[in-house]
């Protein structure tokens, strides 16, 4: 190795929001430092303000019209390019993964490669949910009874602090499959993940503004979120019990969907309550039989 090559300056990640399909800086111009497990600094984090909270709610309204207009098939099309995306940056997401939560190398890359699994699995269900929870309802009536899940519209999503990548994947994958858009608080401790998964949605077929990510202080962007007119919903998983009371008063507001947190195993089986916590049911009902005196019918 030439001296020039030993004493070669390191090239550091500059790690920034994803709002919109852009990777702005925080508006307040503000940073904080992310540690690992043992304290080592890894990198400076945007420490978002209630003004990107707010901006990143604008993007995602805005993206909600063609994402939940998209076909169920055209999702998951995207949902699963999402994956192979993942897949060819397995070795960074394995590194974030290990120095955020203090996992040995092994342990890291089986997280990561379940989150990889876990987003394919979700793609697998765009098409498939309205037939689990949707169908023709018996009606006593000369009617035909259809109902049929659509998405909320805007939803909050508060990332496990304790799961920066399979627990986000777990979370996130779910309300963007049925439809909704997000905007998502990473982990605050450890949002390194979840600021790179920005930077792989930003390349892949995904509208900019289906998924926003925003880095911080939990509390801070959470309150604005919570108490925010044009959000439909919030997922309460990566917040404490006093703050997700705090919150949950404030989504009442506008009657917001709440998703409340508790125990969670992101190893084990996801089922389907998380496709459905974002979704309403819209019931058609539409006259059939007899029309009139002649006798005829459809």
């Amino acid at each position: 190795m030439s001296t020039a090559d030993s004493t070669r300056l390191s090239v550091f990640k500059t790690y920034k929001l994803y709002v919109g399909g852009k990777f702005p800086r925080s508006e307040s111009g503000r940073v904080y430092e992310v540690t690992d497990s043992k304290g080592t600094w890894l990198a400076n984090a945007p420490l978002s303000s209630r003004k990107d909270a707010r901006d990143a709610v604008v993007a995602a309204r805005k993206a909600f019209g063609g994402w939940s207009g998209a076909t169920a098939y055209n999702r998951g099309q995207i949902l699963y390019r999402i994956a192979e995306m993942l897949e060819g940056r397995r070795g960074q997401f394995v590194r974030e993964a290990a120095d955020a939560e203090g996992l040995s190398k092994p342990k890291a890359t089986a997280a990561v490669d379940a989150a990889i699994d876990r987003w394919v699995w979700y793609a697998g269900w765009t098409d498939k949910i309205t037939q689990v929870v949707g169908g023709a309802n018996p009606v006593a009536g000369p009617f035909l009874n259809l109902s049929t899940p659509e998405p909320s519209g805007v939803v909050t999503v508060l990332a496990p602090q304790d799961s920066s990548f399979l627990g986000l994947v777990s979370v996130l994958a779910p309300v963007i499959a049925t439809g909704n858009t997000a905007v998502v608080v990473a982990s605050e401790r450890s949002p390194l993940p979840a600021l790179s998964l920005g930077e792989v949605l930003a390349t892949s077929d995904l509208p900019g503004g289906v998924v926003n990510v925003l880095s911080g202080r939990t509390a801070e962007i959470a309150a604005p979120l919570a108490a925010h007119q044009d959000v439909n919903g919030i997922d309460l998983t990566g917040a404490d019990a006093a703050l997700a009371k705090e919150l949950e008063i404030a989504a009442a507001d506008n009657l917001k969907r709440v998703l409340r947190p508790h125990t969670t195993d992101w190893w084990s089986d996801p089922g389907t309550h998380r496709l459905t916590a974002f979704l309403e049911t819209k019931t058609v009902w539409h006259p059939t039989g007899g029309l009139g005196a002649s006798g005829s019918s459809y």
